[in-house]
This record gives C-alpha cells, sequence and structure tokens, in this order.
C-alpha cells in the first residue's frame, strides 16, 4: 500500500520533470550573430545584383541562421525592406550598418567601421543621396554625430525601431 500511495504522488512528478526535460531540449537558443564581413570585390547587393564597391556611401549586411556569407545591401533603406518584406527571411542572425561617424571616406567607408543596426542612430529624410542614387537613411553609431549630420543636412534623427515604414517605401 505504501508503494501504490508513493508512486502516485511520484508518478505525476516524474511526468512534469519529463515534459519540461524534453521542452527545455527542443526549445531553440538564439543563435549569436556573427561578426560583420568585410566587403569583398565579390560582394553583390541582394536587390540590385551590382557590386557594392561600384557604389559610394554606406552598406549594409544581413546575417541569416545556417547561411555563412552575409546578404549584402547597396543601401540603407534596403536592409529595412529586407526585413520588412514577407518573402524574405525571417531567420535574421545578426543585422550590420556602416557607422559613418567611424569612417573618413562616404564613397567607401572604412574596413572595420561597422555596427549592430539596432544600435546605430539613423538620419532619415535628409538631401543625403545613396549608393543607389535616391534618398537613403544614414547610419550613426553617436546620437551626437546624427544630430550634427541632420543639422547640416536635413532630416530628423531616429533609432533603428522608430524607422517609419512609409519612410522604408518611399522614394
Amino acid at each position: 500500500m505504501r508503494f501504490l500511495i508513493t508512486s502516485r504522488i511520484a508518478l505525476p512528478g516524474l511526468l512534469l520533470a519529463s515534459l519540461l526535460t524534453l521542452a527545455a531540449c527542443s526549445s531553440k537558443e538564439p543563435v549569436p550573430a556573427p561578426p560583420p564581413q568585410e566587403i569583398s570585390l565579390d560582394a553583390v547587393g541582394h536587390y540590385c545584383s551590382m557590386n557594392l564597391v561600384e557604389h559610394a556611401g554606406p552598406k549594409g549586411q544581413i546575417f541569416i541562421e545556417g547561411r555563412a556569407d552575409p546578404v549584402w545591401f547597396t543601401a540603407i533603406k534596403q536592409v529595412f525592406a529586407y526585413t520588412l518584406l514577407p518573402e524574405e527571411p525571417k531567420a535574421i542572425s545578426g543585422i550590420y550598418v556602416n557607422d559613418m561617424g567611424k569612417s573618413k571616406s562616404w564613397d567607401q567607408p572604412d574596413a572595420g567601421a561597422w555596427i549592430a543596426a539596432g544600435d546605430a542612430w539613423y538620419v532619415i529624410e535628409s538631401d543625403y543621396v545613396g549608393g543607389m542614387g535616391a534618398e537613403d537613411a544614414v547610419p550613426f553609431g553617436e546620437k551626437a554625430q546624427a544630430d550634427s549630420f541632420a543639422a547640416a543636412h536635413g532630416g530628423r534623427v531616429v533609432a533603428y525601431s522608430d524607422v517609419p515604414e512609409e519612410y522604408v517605401w518611399r522614394q
């Protein structure tokens, strides 16, 4: 009788522990973001299929889980568009943009001048014309640099999460 009472109490606990263990094993851990890559002569823009070194201004790169090479972008608005389009992959493990406050060259941003897209400040709606010949967002690692650029070139400063969707689609 003692064994029956103990097993009735222990069995539900064992089942619960087993289920929790299985759930923990099957839950997917977030994939850490790989470090940004430098632009090579072979880097081609995702939407334009053109070589990135042929375009001036800040660029972007997005890493997709299970893929070693990033998806490259010749304009910052394209980075935002990629994340919004339903047909593009959503298993994103990292997004980087050029930090124009760390780059001496606006034609070809310096090696190492990358910042996680979510950490950047963006000047939008300015007079800056990007690599694809249209107005583009300009990323900066420091808000003061973004504010200074906006004061000189117009526009406004926003965080990554505050870039309006209608701005991304505006040409």
